[in-house]
């Protein structure tokens, strides 16, 4: 890398539903970071024609698993290197990621030297309330995992194996929790403090 500044990062993590998609556009708005959805990022490739990863990654999002923590560092790595190539824009926001143990390692180890970490931004919200949200984004999104039965599935493995990497970062005293019960505009409020002190 040279004297070349690594790409500074904050995870996003907090449960379906929490409106981590809705703050991140409003943090790109006010604060010139690049939103990288892991999520959106997958789906993407799934579609992709001629995809080599696309029905490995289709048939985990169906079942509710993660995909292999290789394939979405790939294309992690490969959506911030096309952003500071062609706009010179340093700062990531990474949505929805790292969502358990394998993640975690698989980012250590593969991107772990590449990036600055900032701090990991962790929206907490009642799980009725997240539910509640994604049914309603569900009835417009077109989204096949935005019903009851996948929704209940993916609220456990949020429990399970995400809130593990935000106690873990949280020991590091690298959280911020930002209450996220509240409407979209107040949420942002307590957002635009955790950014207060971002260079």
């Amino acid at each position: 890398m040279g004297t070349e500044q690594k790409p500074k990062i904050v995870f996003v993590l907090g449960a379906p539903g929490a409106g981590k998609g809705t703050q991140c556009e409003k943090i790109v708005e006010h604060f010139g970071f690049t939103h990288l959805s892991a999520g959106d990022l997958l789906r993407e490739e799934r579609k992709r024609e001629g995809s080599e990863f696309g029905a490995l990654i289709e048939d985990n999002i169906k079942n509710g698993r993660i995909v292999p923590v290789e394939i979405t560092c790939s294309l992690l790595e490969n959506a911030i290197n096309a952003t500071k190539a062609s706009t010179g824009n340093d700062k990531f926001l990474i949505d929805g990621f790292p969502r358990n143990e394998d993640n975690l390692q698989g980012w250590n180890r593969q991107m772990g030297d590449k990036v600055r970490l900032l701090f990991v931004l962790f929206f907490e919200c009642t799980e009725e309330q997240c539910i509640a949200r994604c049914l309603k984004r569900g009835e417009s999104s077109g989204r096949s995992d935005d019903n009851p039965e996948s929704l209940k599935k993916r609220f456990n493995t949020y429990i399970n194996d995400t809130m593990p990497i935000v106690d873990h970062y949280r020991a590091q005293d690298l959280v911020k929790t930002i209450d996220a019960v509240a409407a979209p505009d107040e949420v942002f409020d307590k957002v635009r403090c955790a950014f207060a002190d971002v260079e």
